[in-house]
Parts: structure tokens; sequence; C-alpha cells
């Protein structure tokens, strides 16, 4: 840490320069003797990109950036409160701790917590912030979290990690290939704890987690605005049983989860056998598709489905208790139709239909309207069809 950035005259600097050109400010001549252009750049655009993302660590005073990269991959505030509420006891670790907004938001929740980090650098700027956070009961370690784990005597009610992927393999990657190797050292973590709370990227295939992944009771699909942002599995030692799926919404405040056991995702579902003018399609939220209970969705909020692989349904009421987008069909049409009309208005939506929006877009000119959808898609007896849409609900 440079704490020269942390001066009053530094930090006015970088505020009234969030909206600057940044590549400018890193080219020319630093105005402050001690620190260089390139590190105001980083705190500028770093403080930048925790507008909307860490709003509790952009309004406060005198928070230390670390590298951009850092806060692309770190938790938002939204989704670290979610998890934090999947703690138990009173003693929690975050065995790699990074900027620490996981850690921050475990704090409020757990009376003791420990921040364990391998680059010091990151640890120094994590407890910094923890205490212009007011956040003091969390302890920083600057070391490799497993091994501090191996190395401790007490032991913790909750272990939290976030591996990192260190390679990729076609679109699925497995835990395997994460830093730390959290397959390898499950049986050691679960010596020092009774929960493991796991965090990984959404790509991350279900049914491989589980086949890698022993003792896990719940697998938590968060999405904030219809973006899947991460899974969280959660082992408990000695659990046996099937574990519970939980697709949670987190949208302006508002909370939807959608929760099965696993082995009852494939459960029968109806199809609709026509769709009907003033009758609502639903979409499902990106974290119940993730789930892959696509029958179960269905059958859940008694909903019939379009087709087998299109993954939407519909109904002659609403539900707002539903976690996705909800319209009214204002029309059906076949392409034929669709070609004799002119002043064409929608955002295109395309769902197991053998075209790409930007073709359609082009092919029939269609123009944008934000509120107007023309949704292109299969039904339940194979044909193509298009239904224009208002929407009625986002979330």
């Amino acid at each position: 840490m440079n704490n020269k950035l942390l001066a009053i005259a530094v930090q006015n600097y970088i505020n009234a320069n969030l909206n600057a050109d940044v590549n400018q400010i890193a080219l020319a001549k630093s105005p402050f003797e001690g620190i260089s252009s390139a590190e105001l750049a980083t705190q500028i655009t770093a403080k930048k990109k925790s507008e909307k993302k860490l709003p509790s660590w952009f309004g406060a005073e005198n928070i230390y950036y670390p590298p951009v990269l850092s806060i692309e991959q770190t938790s938002s505030e939204i989704t670290a409160a979610y998890k934090s509420k999947l703690a138990k006891g009173d003693a929690l670790i975050d065995i790699t701790g990074g900027f620490g907004v996981d850690t921050y938001y475990f704090s409020k929740k757990v009376k003791e917590v420990t921040h364990c980090e391998i680059n010091p650098e990151l640890s120094a700027i994590a407890q910094h912030n923890a205490a212009v956070l007011q956040a003091d009961n969390i302890k920083f370690k600057a070391e490799d979290g497993i091994a501090y784990i191996q190395n401790t005597d007490p032991a913790f009610d909750t272990i939290y990690v976030d591996p990192a992927r260190r390679a990729e393999k076609g679109k699925v990657f497995m835990l395997k290939d994460c830093t730390p190797d959290i397959v390898g050292n499950l049986d050691t973590l679960l010596e020092k704890s009774s929960r493991i709370i796991i965090k990984t990227a959404p790509l991350l295939d279900i049914s491989a987690g589980l086949a890698e992944l022993d003792q896990v009771s719940e697998i938590h699909i968060v999405s904030v605005k219809n973006e899947c942002k991460e899974l969280l599995w959660v082992i408990d030692k000695g659990f046996a049983k099937d574990p519970k799926i939980v697709a949670i919404t987190l949208n302006n405040g508002i909370e939807k989860d959608f929760s099965f056991y696993w082995p009852s995702a494939n459960a029968p579902v109806q199809f609709a056998e026509s769709l009907n003018i003033d009758d609502y399609l639903y979409e499902p939220d990106a974290a119940l598709l993730k789930s892959g209970a696509f029958n179960l969705i269905g059958t859940t909020y008694g909903l019939s489905k379009l087709h087998q692989q299109t993954q939407l349904y519909t109904a002659d009421s609403i539900n707002q208790g539903f976690p996705g987008r909800i319209f009214k069909i204002e029309g059906i049409l076949n392409t034929g139709e669709l070609k004799k009309l002119t002043n064409l208005k929608g955002n295109v939506i395309v769902r197991n239909y053998p075209a790409k929006p930007e073709e359609l877009v082009k092919k029939y000119k269609i123009k944008a309207d934000q509120e107007q959808f023309l949704i292109f898609t299969k039904v339940a007896h194979g044909e193509n069809v298009i239904l224009k849409a208002s929407i009625i609900q986002y979330y």
C-alpha cells in the first residue's frame, strides 16, 4: 500500500476525476510527489467501478482500492449480503479473503471472522478498509488459507472459500481445476468445521459439482436482475440426503426463490395445447434456468410449457410471485402474416427458433421498442410462431 494515496488532497483529486479520461491521467505527470500517475489512474478506475457494485465502499471516505481486476472479481454487496445468511455459528474463516467484501458481510452476522489472503498487499488493503467501515470483529492473516487451517488448533463453525479457476476445459470447468484445491482438501476442512460454503462461477455444471463434492446439503443459484452471478455450495458435515436447490433472484430489494430437492428436477409437465390472445407468457429468470428443472418450473407455478425445448410457459392469469418476466400476449402470428406488416416495433426475443435476433431485426425491419416485444419461438406441436406481447413484470 502507498499510504500517500490517502492524503486529503489526493483523495479530493480522485473524487474530482471520477469521470475524467483515466488514460490521459495515466500518461500525464503525477501532481503528487511519491505517487505515480498509474496509481492515481488505478484508484480512480477501481472506485468508479465500485459505485454501483460496492456503494458502501464508494460512499466511504479514505477507502483504498486494489487493482481493477480485484474489483471485477469480487462479490457485489447484494450477493455478499445474501450469502452471509448461510453462515452458522459464532466463528467463521474466509480462506480466500481478497478485497474483503464477503468477509465484511459475514462479520455482520458472525461474532468472530478471520480473513486469510495470500497476497500481503491485498490483505493490508482489506484490513485498512475494514477499519474505515468499522468492522472491528475481523482478524487478518496475510497467508495461505489452507495452510492456516492446517496449522491452527481452533475449529471454525463455518469455512468460506471462493476458489479461482486455474484452467478451463471447454465450457465446463471442474473444482479440481481451481485454487485452492477444495476437493483434495475437503477432509481437512471438515476436520476444522461443520459447514463449508464454496462460491463458484455459474459456469460450473451442477451435476459435475455434485460428482466432485460430498455432503452437499444445499446449492444456491444467485441471480441479480436476470443475470446469474454465482453458485453457492453448502457442505454440512455428515449430510447424506438429497441436496436442496435454491434458485434465488435479487431485484431492487425483492427476493424470490424457487426451491426443490435434486431428484425432483425432472417432474412431469403439462404442455400448452394452444395459445390465446390475452393469455400470459412466462419467461423464467436466469437462476431458474440454471437449475435445469424446466418441467418443475411449470408444475410449481401452475403453468403450461410451450414445447419440450422451449423454456417458456403460459397461463390465463398472472402470478406475481413468479421469478422472471411476464408478458401479455397481444397477437399470434406466423412468418407469412409477419411479412405483411409494416412499421414493426419491438424488442426481439428468440427462444428455440431457427434464427438469430439480429437476423430477424434486419429481415423484417424491426425498430427497437422497450415496452413491446416480438417473441420468436416454437410451440408444442412443432410450429414456429411469433408472439406480439407487452411486458407486465420484469422480475
